[in-house]
């Protein structure tokens, strides 16, 4: 009884780990697949709008731009809309406030009176 047990599990874990693991291969290869071809989709939308605009053809191919710049830019937005935040003091003002004993808070009439 116990070998029936043990040859069904095993049989039916290797059929989920193969049957898992080809699921995740074939999503890492459809996002590859995806991740490379998205530039090119983005860049042929792109050219159809610049030739339906007129635009000459020297402009339709320079659509690359190098990473640097996209960097320049993206630092340059950045620094731009943080920038129209308010400026604010720093200055923490702290109030002492004063509590009036009360035994209904009191720790030592728990801890005092055990009952024997």
């Amino acid at each position: 009884m116990l070998m029936n047990i043990l040859s069904i599990g095993s049989q039916g874990g290797w059929t989920v780990a193969i049957v898992g693991y080809s699921i995740v291969f074939i999503a890492l290869v459809l996002l590859v697949i995806v991740f490379i071809n998205l530039p090119k989709l983005l860049q042929l939308n792109l050219r159809k709008k610049l030739v339906k605009e007129g635009k000459p053809c020297a402009e339709v191919d320079d659509l690359n731009i190098e990473g640097n710049v996209n960097a320049a830019i993206a630092m340059a937005l950045h620094m731009h809309f943080n920038q129209l935040h308010d400026e604010e003091s720093n200055i923490i003002t702290i109030k002492k406030v004063t509590k009036n004993y009360s035994p209904w808070s009191s720790k030592i009439y728990g801890v005092m009176n055990q009952p024997r």
